[in-house]
């Protein structure tokens, strides 16, 4: 059956990926990214989160069967936590009524094995206190002490966590919504490329990320997992962070984390 699924970030990189998968069989996605999709809008401001969340409401009819939030930035400013967890969480808070009136709904999102990595505590509680101005005014200070390799582990780890925090409430797991995560190690995508061609950060990447089975990933990679949390199959599965990172998370945190 044909199903109508948002998938943000679908101008490049996983989002797009996933998006073609999804229409080869048979979907209807309502794409949106800054531009060439379905909605442009920037999920880095109030603005234009909200509008992006209008615009997938009126494409859709009011009725959603998956969503997911891929959108995503890495750098060293406060921008990763503006688009990658304020942005996502806006739109999935923003969908999630039209979810629920779906028959078989099902929400992901994007994370990263950088959510393992060091954070900024102050960011994260922040975050999840749902307060974007003391966000940003602390992701500014670690910026200022050159610390600004840490708000995209930080924007990711809160994500993580608050995904964790709702996924079992009443308009989650009670209205029928799985929520789950897919977190990437390192993928060959636009946002990756200055990585690639960098022989000194490639090194640092490599430490930083290392992935035993089969090196880098596709986005194909990541965009078929992603599919198999939306899909019908899904029924019981919430809450979940699923590293799809080559063995990262495993040899970088061991055994000892159960």
């Amino acid at each position: 059956m044909a199903r109508t699924i948002a998938v943000s970030g679908t101008a490049s990189g996983i989002g797009r990926t996933l998006a073609g998968l999804l229409r080869d069989q048979g979907d209807t996605v309502v794409g949106v990214d800054l531009r060439d999709a379905d909605v442009c809008a920037d999920l880095g401001g109030a603005e234009g989160r909200a509008r992006a969340v209008a615009e997938v409401l009126e494409a859709c009819g009011g009725t959603l069967d998956g969503a997911v939030a891929c959108a995503g930035v890495s750098d060293f400013t406060d921008l990763p936590v503006k688009v990658n967890y304020f942005g996502a969480v806006a739109l999935m808070e923003g969908l999630r009524p039209a979810l629920a009136r779906a028959e078989a709904p099902r929400a992901a999102v994007v994370g990263s094995i950088a959510g393992t990595h060091p954070v900024d505590d102050a960011v994260v509680r922040a975050c999840l206190a749902g307060d974007e101005p003391a966000a940003l005014e602390a992701a500014a200070k670690v910026v200022a002490a050159g610390g600004g390799y840490q708000t995209y582990p930080s924007s990711k780890a809160a994500l993580a966590r608050w995904l964790r925090r709702e996924c079992v409430t009443p308009e989650w797991a009670g209205a029928g919504i799985p929520l789950n995560a897919i977190a990437p190690g390192v993928v060959k995508t636009p946002m990756t490329v200055p990585l690639f061609e960098d022989e000194a950060m490639l090194q640092v990447m490599n430490e930083a990320v290392p992935m035993p089975l089969n090196g880098y990933a596709d986005p194909e990679v990541i965009a078929e997992a992603l599919r198999w949390l939306l899909s019908p199959a899904n029924t019981h599965m919430t809450g979940q962070v699923v590293y799809v990172d080559g063995g990262a998370e495993a040899t970088l945190r061991g055994p000892d984390v159960f």
